[in-house]
């Protein structure tokens, strides 16, 4: 694989890095579920890392307020998130092939839109897609990056086949409403999601096996050990496939 040695020059330095590591990363697919402010840092840096393959998902259009945090989309008020994100990585780094998918995750096309991918990093700002992302991946082996933020705090976790599920840290979703965010927190957390998704994909350090939690109001890190439910119907292996009551109103699983 021809490597640009100018471009990756700074992680091709660190000694346990190097060539191996950028040919895995050039030879990857990853899947980036949501182009708002979660995305727009691990898009930025996954691209610019050399990740060979980006499918980006999101179905909305810039808006002014996104502006505040979603720095990747300046400029391109009313654009499609997904593709103002393409335009933003063929400027970045050219090495990196992108397709875009202007749509929802739903129970019908989940399976389907993360099927061929080697890593997915859920970045959505809604409990139903990313229950729906844990489960899908968690069906079909592939590991998943969980991120969520609100005003100066944050959450990470990597879930693996080895690891607990989102669902065994969040059995059910609780009440939403649109919360307030510093944008720096979003940059924050979506650069954790990008290291530990570098670290998936070239299988170097340890990854996150709890549940990282990040308060920049205090600069406080907590680490909180998760442990896999013994009646967690993803964990154990009941659910099987993907039913759409299972992502209705609490997305509590109903339905094996």
């Amino acid at each position: 694989m021809n490597i640009d040695m100018e471009r990756y020059i700074r992680q091709l330095m660190i000694p346990y890095f190097g060539e191996e590591a950028q040919e895995k990363l050039l030879s990857s697919k990853v899947l980036i579920v949501g182009a708002g402010g979660l995305g727009s840092p691990v898009i930025m840096y996954l691209s610019s890392a050399g990740v060979g393959e980006l499918t980006i998902v999101d179905f909305d259009a810039v808006e002014k307020t996104n502006l505040q945090r979603q720095v990747i989309h300046a400029g391109k008020i009313g654009w499609n998130k997904a593709e103002s994100a393409m335009e933003f990585v063929s400027k970045l780094n050219p090495d990196v092939y992108v397709r875009t998918l202007k749509e929802k995750i739903e129970p019908g096309n989940v399976m389907d839109i993360i099927n061929g991918h080697d890593l997915v990093v859920s970045c959505p700002d809604n409990f139903r897609t990313r229950f729906l992302l844990n489960d899908a991946c968690r069906i079909k082996g592939i590991p998943l990056i969980h991120g969520a933020i609100f005003e100066f705090e944050g959450e990470a976790m990597t879930i693996t086949d080895s690891s607990p599920c989102y669902r065994c840290l969040y059995p059910e979703a609780y009440p939403e409403k649109t919360p307030g965010i510093i944008g720096a927190t979003a940059g924050v957390i979506g650069s954790i999601q990008a290291v530990e998704a570098i670290k998936v994909l070239t299988g170097l350090g340890d990854l996150l096996d709890c549940l990282l939690r990040v308060d920049l109001l205090s600069m406080e890190l907590f680490k909180i050990e998760i442990k896999r439910r013994d009646d967690c119907p993803i964990c154990n292996g009941r659910l099987r496939q993907i039913y759409p009551e299972n992502y209705e109103d609490s997305c509590r699983i109903v339905t094996y």
